[in-house]
């Protein structure tokens, strides 16, 4: 039976301004896949990233090339080899998880081999911002287990002890997002450890963390920037300790399944992160998440209105989206 992909540009309002070292977000801007065959539909969503060369338009051009090729049947598998890794990739391949499971009339977990996703602790994000506005937003998560900051390279020390004195009990990660230099890193150490930062995210610009090798980090160090598919890992090796998986860099979870098991293997331990987007895009993520030592799945927490059904973060606890919100639920029958 044929299939037919629809593809389109979805924009979901932020609560506040997302602030990172390269700029500030107002909005989710999203492509949303849907591959309907018979009477099933299959969802997935991507987040092109202007770091990585993707805009909209691109990614609905990616999309549309390869609709022919799914509406004769390709299988996810074999779009692995027709699409590069990013966004684009990963909509069409949540898309593909989520149709193959309601055909089959099972969960994706059990599809994909995985256990089913439940509540995980997942970091609550505090933008770049002035520092004591940074310490009320802190002041106000005080008490869930994790939380990570967004820093730049002139005021970090400022905002990290900040968001440590309103905040005493989190776990915390700092993410500077590639905009500090191998000297940042060496100099902040006694701080960053005074102030209990369990996990420094992507201090370094990708291609010049090669500075890395060999420094013997005082904080547990996490690739992100510099990490898209399992072909990274070999080049990561002595200089990070974990390394965060997004989708949206992997090109869906078919590539991250492989990357997750990848990295394990050669002694990472794993993140799971998102970009900002709606929990359309979390719920493929959230089968990966229980494997993971720390779980960055906020995104759709920024907006002012999420998809019906999506996900709930109860005092940093994030629960997954409801059955059949991507795939079905236990309950449902194929179609």
């Amino acid at each position: 039976m044929l299939r037919h992909l629809d593809a389109r540009h979805d924009r979901f309002g932020l609560s506040a301004p997302f602030r990172i070292s390269r700029g500030v977000k107002t909005a989710a801007d999203v492509v949303t896949v849907t591959i309907a065959q018979g009477d099933a539909v299959g969802r997935g969503e991507g987040v092109p990233y202007p770091r990585y060369g993707e805009t909209i338009d691109h990614a609905l051009a990616e999309i549309a090339s390869v609709a022919p090729l799914v509406a004769q049947g390709l299988s996810r598998d074999e779009l692995a080899g027709t699409m590069p890794p990013g966004a684009a990739r990963n909509a069409v391949d949540a898309a593909l998880w989520d149709l193959e499971a309601r055909l089959a009339g099972t969960t994706v977990a059990a599809l994909a081999g995985l256990a089913e996703p439940i509540a995980v602790a997942s970091a609550i994000t505090i933008g770049i911002d002035a520092p004591d506005a940074m310490a009320a937003v802190a002041a106000r998560s005080a008490h869930v287990p994790l939380l990570k900051i967004k820093v730049d390279r002139q005021h970090a020390e400022a905002q990290i002890a900040a968001v440590r004195a309103a905040a005493r009990n989190p776990r915390l990660i700092v993410d500077p997002n590639e905009s500090w230099s191998i000297q940042e890193v060496s100099r902040l150490q006694d701080f960053l450890v005074a102030h209990r930062v369990d996990l420094l995210e992507q201090p370094l610009r990708a291609g010049e963390d090669g500075a890395l090798a060999g420094f013997a980090s005082r904080i547990p160090l996490c690739a992100d920037e510099s990490l898209h598919t399992a072909d990274d890992l070999d080049s990561l090796a002595g200089r990070y300790a974990y390394v965060n998986v997004k989708l949206d860099k992997t090109g869906g979870l078919t590539e991250a399944v492989s990357l997750a098991d990848a990295a394990k293997a050669k002694g990472f331990g794993l993140m799971v992160g998102c970009m900002v987007c709606s929990s359309l895009g979390i719920a493929p993520a959230m089968l990966l998440a229980g494997g993971a030592a720390f779980v960055d799945l906020d995104g759709p927490l920024w907006l002012t209105e999420d998809r019906p059904g999506g996900v709930v973060d109860r005092d940093g606890m994030l629960s997954p989206p409801l059955p059949g919100f991507w795939g079905p639920g236990f309950w449902e029958t194929p179609a």
